[in-house]
């Protein structure tokens, strides 16, 4: 029956809610919203049965307004707001009209129908909104069948939530009210203070006031949750009370965050001490997320995680447990660095993001000295150099010209080579001045915003720096690229001088201007008589100099001393051939920068494969992980890309038989009582190269037998996953993928979604990505799209079968015939990652060519397809060059 609405009804409507967009004075803002109505608190109240497809919600806003006008912006997406009120500083009320004038980037503006002066006013808003199936705002998820509902609002998702000005730089305290079915909880940012009936099957809960926030920092989840007690973090020095600490898991789950929770204390009293400052909130909560769209999130209060980094027991692999201590110290070096103190706008991510991964590797080494958190500093900073070298790489403090720059802010830019930096900065000024540096800027911009400036500004005066100094930090913030110094030794009126220069380090293929100049605090170990000395010179010209005082002659140069430096080097052949024969005497660090160096060297079209197996040889003897495994990214890329013939894939997986071999025949295949932390990484890391890399057949039979026994049904029915080693499991599955085929991959897609265990769904996923025949690769790419496995998950299924051209092509046909069925899974902030997903692992000029024909005409699907599109092409062309320019014949000199 058609129902009949009243004309008058109409206008009301139409006067609360237009969507239309009315002829506007000013254009919507692109970007920054403006400054002359700065939000000054919030009441947000919501009404969420995870069970259901929608929520409806009241947000009221108070609002400085500090020019006349009769409409403010602000940002909203996907809301369907019902009503909204204006009181003015007089207490009297008006309607005001919702106008949805950019539906795609969030963008709305409230029309008062008459011009107001300045003055505060209160804005209230009625709406309801679908709970988001992306992972983004307040989003839906389940486990073990049961719905839960819970947030994710960094970067610009809180405007799937409610109304708000949706920027860092409005920081104002937060009024939270959820009114949920009876028998559910709920917990958000700060402490429950009331519980009251709301009607049959409903109850309200009413939280404390949060301190000061921006609007994605605000959390809180819904649903039949348990919760962990864990003792209260005692007070100290620098906090006067105890802190409530607890665990959030999905039901039944809470039990297995003892772990987390007994080394939570231990972070928190590290950054209390380096800052000076205790944690400022009211508790702090640590939530497991079913499922999550990043690794973790930082909200203050309520700290969000990937399941798997919480839920941990004694067979967890021993990378869930490393993992899971390195990112909690993360996320929790944030509550200093990105909650207390905010960054103004998205270009100065970096002051949340580098310097959360820069103490969280300080923190790691105080509490787990054996995590080796110094060579994961050095690690960082050299991938971060691969994305670096592009001429479309990101800088740190990349200007802000869309959401799409703000999405694909979060890379290895932002974090691993902003980390690098500071590290960089902090060793040439002194570790002590450093702090003190740091302490001001937490107590001078506690609760509220800071920029770039006033961060340098800060270490700037501990350092009792000028402007050059300044200056030189400031290099690496604003420009991309790495410096690549030259060195070259001379002896001159009995002094032994060591001549540099530096220029932008460009791979071989690119089309970058070398010139460029950074602030450079170079510093070089050299020999001496009785051992080495490091000296250190700032390198702020295009050339420079440094006198080796006490140099031994002949000496041999280290241009990186302890890796703290953000560049490369090149060094000519005599003096890197001199600095080989030294490489046993090096630091863990350096011997990382030394591989590094050839890698680079190689890449730049200065060394073959020949010059690179003979230089990295002697680093796969050392008895640290992280250096012994160091050569394998290129010894693989050298197998996979430039071998043509048997012969020469034959000696190159010889060189990586008699390299790895010997130390996985000793580790052997298992978890052993007693053995060293490292250990099990160590067998992760040799068995993946080993069995799908170089493919010895030794280690796959090794995998296989584990991977059919985890295959083996048990009584019940179910797969006995864990037959094999917890740290293997994903290598003996995929292993067994390859060997067996479709049953196991049957198999397999059938067992995950009856596995709540995040762990052995990794393992499962694992497996089925390794995945070779073509049909059963479009059988598990199909697979990714289906609703048992969730969003968080897809990636992991679809990055694999990239080694081979052949891989590549069918990767590509499925990716372009699934585009819009990956892109309405991903939503519409997953852009810069798309060209990646379509063809990343190319080599060859044809990928480019297709890869930019696709996506010409969809630029504007998703925030961020630009820049990930000319990462992603440009990676795949510099490869090409690469491999185009090998001599193969080398790889057998």
């Amino acid at each position: 029956m058609r129902k009949v609405i009243r004309p008058l009804l109409l206008t009301a409507l139409a006067a609360c809610c237009a969507t239309a967009i009315a002829a506007p004075a000013e254009k919507a803002p692109q970007g920054r919203l403006p400054g002359w109505a700065v939000p000054q608190s919030y009441q947000i109240a919501f009404k969420v049965d995870p069970a259901q497809q929608d929520f409806s919600g009241t947000a009221t806003i108070k609002v400085k307004l500090n020019r006349a006008s009769d409409h403010l912006w602000l940002d909203g997406k996907e809301l369907k707001v019902a009503k909204v009120t204006v009181t003015d500083a007089a207490g009297k009320t008006r309607t005001a009209k919702y106008v949805d004038v950019d539906p795609k980037a969030g963008v709305v503006r409230v029309d008062f129908g008459s011009t107001m002066k300045p003055q505060q006013l209160t804005l209230t808003f009625d709406y309801t909104a679908p709970l988001n199936a992306q992972l983004q705002g307040l989003y839906k998820v389940s486990a073990k069948g049961r719905p839960y509902a819970m947030t994710q609002m960094e970067p610009i998702s809180a405007r799937y939530a409610f109304p708000s000005f949706d920027e860092p730089g409005f920081k104002t305290p937060f009024d939270i009210r959820l009114t949920i079915p009876e028998g559910e909880t709920a917990v958000a940012n700060t402490l429950q203070i009331k519980e009251a009936p709301a009607g049959k099957g409903w109850k309200t809960l009413t939280f404390a006031p949060t301190l000061p926030l921006p609007t994605y920092l605000v959390a809180f989840g819904v649903g039949p949750w348990s919760i962990a007690s864990a003792p209260d973090i005692a007070p100290d020095a620098y906090r006067a009370k105890p802190l409530p600490l607890r665990g959030i898991a999905a039901a039944g789950e809470a039990h297995r965050m003892q772990h987390v929770l007994s080394e939570t204390p231990s972070i928190i009293h590290a950054l209390e001490n380096y800052y000076g400052f205790g944690y400022p909130f009211d508790k702090l909560d640590v939530l497991a997320a079913p499922d999550f769209a990043a690794g973790a999130m930082e909200n203050a209060g309520l700290v969000t995680f990937r399941d798997w980094l919480l839920l941990l027991d004694k067979d967890s692999p021993a990378r869930n447990v490393r993992g899971s201590f390195n990112v909690t110290a993360h996320e929790l070096a944030h509550q200093w660095t990105g909650d207390t103190v905010t960054l103004e706008w998205w270009n100065d991510i970096w002051l949340n993001e580098a310097f959360a991964t820069w103490m969280q590797q300080k923190v790691t080494m105080e509490v787990h000295p054996e995590y080796r958190a110094d060579l994961d500093r050095v690690r960082g900073a050299q991938g971060a150099m691969q994305s670096d070298s592009l001429v479309s790489a990101r800088r740190i403090r990349q200007p802000i010209t869309g959401n799409g720059d703000i999405m694909t802010a979060f890379d290895g830019i932002t974090y691993q080579k902003g980390a690098g930096v500071i590290s960089m900065f902090e060793t040439y000024v002194g570790p002590k001045t450093f702090q003190n540096g740091m302490r001001a800027y937490i107590r001078k911009h506690k609760f509220g915003n800071a920029v770039a400036s006033d961060l340098v500004d800060a270490i700037a005066r501990a350092a009792d720096k000028g402007v050059a100094f300044k200056h030189a930090f400031n290099s690496f913030l604003d420009q991309s690229g790495v410096p690549y110094v030259q060195m070259k030794l001379e002896q001159k009126d009995g002094k032994t001088i060591l001549q540099l220069s530096q220029s932008r380090y460009l791979p071989l293929g690119s089309k970058g201007d070398p010139k460029r100049v950074w602030g450079v605090p170079v510093c070089v170990r050299y020999g001496t008589a009785d051992g080495s000395k490091v000296d250190c010179e700032m390198l702020d010209k295009a050339t420079g100099s440094m006198v080796l005082a006490g140099a031994s002659e002949p000496t041999w140069i280290m241009p990186n001393a302890n890796a703290s430096g953000y560049y490369r080097f090149s060094l000519d052949k005599q003096e890197l051939a001199g600095l080989s024969r030294e490489v046993g005497k090096l630091s863990d660090t350096e011997q990382l920068a030394f591989a590094d160096a050839i890698s680079a060297g190689f890449a730049h079209g200065d060394l073959d494969a020949g010059d690179v197996l003979a230089a990295l040889k002697p680093l796969t003897a050392s008895k640290v992980r992280a250096v012994a495994t160091a050569p394998l990214a290129q010894v693989e890329w050298i197998y996979h890309h430039e071998a043509t013939t048997d012969a020469q894939r034959a000696s190159l997986a010889a060189w990586a038989r008699e390299a790895y071999l010997p130390q996985l025949q000793g580790l052997g295949y298992r978890r052993k009582p007693g053995e060293s932390e490292d250990a099990p990484l160590l067998r992760s890391s040799l068995v993946r190269a080993l069995a799908f890399d170089f493919k010895l057949p030794e280690v796959r039979a090794a995998l296989l037998e584990q991977g059919e026994a985890a295959l083996k049904r048990k009584p019940d029915g179910r797969l006995d996953l864990g037959a094999a080693d917890p740290d293997l499991l994903g290598d003996a599955l995929g292993v067994a993928v390859q060997e067996q085929g479709k049953p196991a991959v049957d198999a397999l897609i059938a067992e995950l979604p009856l596995t709540s265990d995040a762990a052995l769904r990794n393992g499962i996923l694992g497996g089925l990505s390794s995945v070779e025949d073509p049909t059963l690769a479009g059988q598990v790419r199909d697979f990714a799209l289906d609703k048992r496995v969730k969003v968080g998950e897809m990636g992991s299924l679809l990055m694999g079968g990239r080694d081979t051209a052949a891989g590549r092509n069918a990767m590509w046909r499925w990716f372009t015939a699934h585009y819009k069925q990956v892109l309405g899974r991903t939503g519409s902030f997953a852009g810069g990652y798309l060209p990646r997903l379509a063809a990343g692992g190319g080599c060859s000029t044809p990928e480019v060519e297709r890869l930019h024909a696709f996506f010409h005409s969809r630029m504007s699907d998703a925030a961020g397809i630009d820049r990930g599109l000319a990462q992603t092409s440009e990676s795949i062309q510099l490869c090409g060059a690469l491999k185009a320019a090998q001599d193969p014949a080398a790889i057998l000199r």
